[in-house]
This record gives C-alpha cells, structure tokens and sequence, in this order.
C-alpha cells in the first residue's frame, strides 16, 4: 500500500496546509475504498476519523505528472477548484503535497457516475435528459462568467449526489483563459471541430460538448463514433449526424444549435451566450432560478444507505497503483505554488 493511504491535514477554510507538515498526524485519514484510478493517480473514499465524515482524496504522483507533462494541467486544477463554488461542482477542501505525492481532499459523492445510469438504462427520457442538461448548464454558465473552460465534459465526469442532483468533477483539463488556448485535450468524441484542427479554441468547445452530451443522453451513443480516434475526428469535421426516429424535435433542434461547425454561430457562444442556451425552447419550462436553488426534483435518486456507502461505484484493486519514488529539490520546485 502507498503510505499515503493514511494520511491527514488540516483542512478547515479551504486552506492549503503547506505551513503543516502533511504526514504529521498521520492517521486522521483513512483510505477505505479506491474508487478510481488514472495514468498518474486515484481517487479513494476516506474517513476523517476525528470528523467522523467521510471524503474522497485525490492522490496523484508527482514523478508521473512530470513525466507526462502533466504539471499545467494539475496546477490549472488546484487553482480552479480553489477559487469557485457551485451547487453542482465537486467543492474542494484543502490541499498539499509531500516529497512524492499531491493531495486533493473534496466532498464525497456517493451516488456514482451518471455513466453508469445511463448505460444501465441504455437512454434517457427527453425530461430525464433535459433535467442534467439544465444543471449543467447552469454550471458552464457559472465557470465562464469566470473565464473558466472546463473541456471534458462527458458522462463519467458527472456525478449524482446523495440527493440525485448533478456535481461535475474531474478539472483536470480546466482553464482559465484571457483570449485562446492551442491545447489538445479532451475525450475524442466531445472534441469540437477547432480542437481537432488546432485553430486555437475558447469557451466555445463546451457548448459543443454539451450537444454532444444531450444527444448521448437521449440516443444512448455519441453523435460521432468510430473505433478509433482519426475515425472519430473525421466524422466530427464532417458534422453530418444521424438522427433517430425517437428524438424529441425540439431536443433535436437544440442539439443541431450547439453542434454548429462556425463557432460564431454556435448557441452559447454568440452575443447573449449562455442566455441564448436558457432561452431555448427545450428549457421553457424551467425557471432557472429554481435551478439553481435545487428545486427540481431529481429523475433519479441513487440508492444509498449511508454517507460513505461505495456501492455505486466500482472497487479497483490497491495493486492498481505502483509506488512511487521522491522528488529531488529540482523537480519539487515545480508545484512550490501547489
């Protein structure tokens, strides 16, 4: 087991700890479960054992992060999660690092991926579909008043609450931008057309996403599918889209909105942006206010039987994650602002 299983923090206030040593009192947290892992790190559900409460700890290996050049990202992360709170983003509690780790501590959400739920259903209703779409567009809304782009949006990185409201996680590709970025990243078949050509890109590409989104939700596939990823790119700067027989008319004309090549004319990224999107007549129903406020009753309420409950999600083995080595003073100046 890596010996940051255990590990503990002062985390109150949402205030990095680097003025603590973060193995000082070391059995504060517990890692119970490991309820996720990646190319550099996992994610695992833990207890504060002074709190009684549970949480979900982000573990990530510095030495992986470097080799992968993944420092931006990471850092990008940190300081997003730091500075934002919204009823349906992941809220982040503290953070901090050690000689060979970074530490990310944010809310527990038990109810798993809303990936899971809607592979199990094979596709959502129209008002189960319209539901998700509105919370998260009340978050995109949220991030880009903030010049925030998220660019991965996709249905494993939504979460469903203990209350079956939405919470979006995983920042790792998040961005705060002053005019364009040229980066490639994303999951392929939510990519916007400028990503793949890499004509440089803006807030643009999660209205994009978000199309994208709302057809897999109601169809139960993405728009654009291939079995590998140039099949996928193609198909996307194509944009021709089969539409089933099935599909809401006013979902599919919301969808074609925000699947729109020319991103000047793409909903959410023209003169009234995100109101344009809320103004759509797939959303009149709604008072966006209520929204917001969580007033909307959710379509589904996980089965949950109590606050750190894993049953949701899918156990990965400990021996998933490798050990890993320390830093030398060089490559730890690398996350001093971490």
């Amino acid at each position: 087991m890596c010996h940051s299983a255990l590990i503990t923090c002062a985390y109150h206030n949402r205030k990095s700890s680097k003025d603590h040593n973060p193995n000082s009192i070391i059995n504060r947290f517990k890692c119970l479960f490991v309820s996720g892992t990646g190319t550099f790190g996992r994610v695992c559900l833990c207890r504060d054992k002074a709190a009684d409460e549970y949480l979900a700890m982000k573990i990530l290996s510095m030495a992986d992060v470097i080799r992968l050049k993944q420092v931006d990202h990471v850092m990008n992360e940190k300081n997003i999660l730091a500075e934002i709170n919204h009823p349906f983003i992941v809220n982040l509690r503290w953070w901090t690092h050690d000689d060979t780790c970074l530490y990310m501590l944010f809310d527990y959400v038990c109810g798993g991926e809303l990936f899971s739920y809607l592979r199990n259903a094979g596709r959502f209703s129209n008002s189960i579909g319209n539901f998700y779409a509105a919370e998260i567009v009340s978050a995109l809304e949220y991030l880009h008043a903030r010049n925030i782009v998220y660019r991965d949006l996709k249905p494993e990185n939504l979460l469903l609450a203990k209350d079956g409201h939405m919470k979006i996680t995983d920042f790792g590709f998040a961005k705060k931008l002053t005019d364009r970025t040229w980066t490639l990243c994303g999951t392929p078949e939510y990519l916007a057309p400028e990503i793949i050509q890499s004509k440089g890109h803006n807030k643009a590409v999660d209205w994009w996403a978000l199309g994208v989104l709302i057809y897999e939700m109601l169809v139960g596939y993405p728009p654009f599918y291939d079995d590998n990823p140039f099949g996928i790119y193609e198909k996307i700067l194509n944009g021709r889209v089969e539409w089933p027989r099935h599909l809401d008319p006013v979902a599919k004309d919301i969808i074609k909105k925000l699947l729109v090549q020319d991103r000047t004319k793409r909903l959410g990224n023209m003169k009234c942006g995100s109101e344009d999107v809320k103004r759509h007549r797939w959303f009149k129903h709604l008072d966006w206010a209520d929204v917001f406020l969580k007033k909307l009753q959710p379509p589904i309420v996980p089965s949950v039987s109590y606050e750190g409950d894993t049953s949701n999600f899918d156990e990965y083995p400990e021996t998933d994650w490798k050990a890993v080595r320390a830093l030398d003073p060089d490559e730890l100046k690398l996350f001093s602002n971490f």
